[in-house]
């Protein structure tokens, strides 16, 4: 199984020549019309793609243009429960109109796509939107997708039920957001910092744990949008040897390299 890092929380997974996306989007700054460069950021094949993940119907996890691209005709969008605040009111609206085969997974479901075995698992949006992560198996491999999900404490039936796993792509960058559509606004972090995320790759038993949705050199921050400085070095000194960090556009065969 091999993982090749996207934009923001992105991944493409490759085995036995079927690929599916989690949280596939345009170029991130698209979404806040921020964008200051035309430069390219990886993306999959147009119409390459079996099947599509998605944590939840936010505008940086769900690109419904980025998903009309890679998807192969008819190929699924698992996604959770429809629930249309304001937030993902626009997505919602945006993939019902492309004409995407939306199929909504309830936690712990599954579903297999080709050598991929595919489940829901718990996770909880710290805006309030449903989300979950995504166990994705193939090849003797297994990892996991945690969208930017607060620390909850279902991790620890996640690796009893789904484990162990080969590698967790887990937020860091423990974002404070005041927008306004979510006022007041919260003074905590939205999504996991670090020291949080560090600890559920302890509790899920993984070998590698790689940081996603942390502030790359492609994107400009939205205002209001607040993130802990430092993330991948302060992840690193938490986690510690089994950090793993994929820069954009970087792919890795972690069954290969782990499982040896």
């Amino acid at each position: 199984m091999r993982i090749r890092r996207l934009a923001w929380a992105g991944l493409e997974i490759e085995a036995d020549g079927t690929t599916v996306v989690v949280d596939l989007v345009q170029h991130p700054n698209d979404l806040f019309g921020l964008r200051d460069s035309q430069a390219e950021l990886p993306a999959p094949a147009a119409k390459s793609v079996a099947a599509a993940l998605v944590t939840h119907l936010h505008v940086d996890h769900t690109g419904v243009p980025a998903l009309e691209r890679a998807l192969r005709p008819g190929a699924p969008v698992f996604r959770p429960e429809p629930f249309e605040d304001v937030l993902t009111e626009p997505v919602e609206r945006e993939l019902a109109a492309s004409g995407l085969a939306a199929d909504v997974v309830a936690e712990w479901e599954q579903r297999e796509i080709g050598p991929f075995r595919i489940t829901a698992v718990p996770a909880v949006d710290g805006l309030g939107s449903p989300q979950v992560s995504w166990v994705v198996e193939a090849g003797g491999g297994r990892v996991l997708h945690a969208g930017d999900t607060l620390f909850h404490g279902a991790w620890w039936s996640i690796a009893q039920r789904c484990g162990p796993f080969d590698a967790v792509f887990l937020p860091i960058n423990g974002a404070v957001v005041d927008a306004p559509a979510l006022q007041p606004p919260s003074p905590f972090p939205a999504a996991m910092g670090p020291e949080q995320a560090a600890v559920a790759a302890r509790i899920l038993g993984a070998r590698a744990a790689v940081p996603i949705h942390h502030d790359d050199e492609y994107l400009v921050k939205p205002p209001g949008y607040v993130e802990v400085a430092g993330p991948v070095t302060e992840f690193r000194r938490h986690v510690g040897e089994i950090a793993h960090v994929m820069d954009v556009g970087d792919w890795q065969d972690f069954e290969s390299e782990l499982a040896s």
